[in-house]
């Protein structure tokens, strides 16, 4: 099961998010949470069992 491990501002920032967690050997998935705008706000998902080390890694990332 997929779980939010952050909520993005823009795309943009659930693009950097998403790269530094793959980087890391995540799955990752970004869901679009705002209908009018393409660049609006982004749920960054994981799955269930690796969200606290998804934490940790967002956390030394200055997230």
């Amino acid at each position: 099961m997929w779980t939010v491990v952050y909520m993005a501002n823009t795309k943009q920032d659930a693009e950097k998010i998403e790269e530094i967690l793959k980087e890391e050997g995540f799955l990752v998935k970004i869901r679009s949470i705002s209908k009018n705008n393409v660049n609006g706000t982004c749920e960054v998902l994981v799955i269930r069992s690796e969200v606290e080390e998804a934490y940790t890694i967002l956390m030394q990332n200055g997230y």
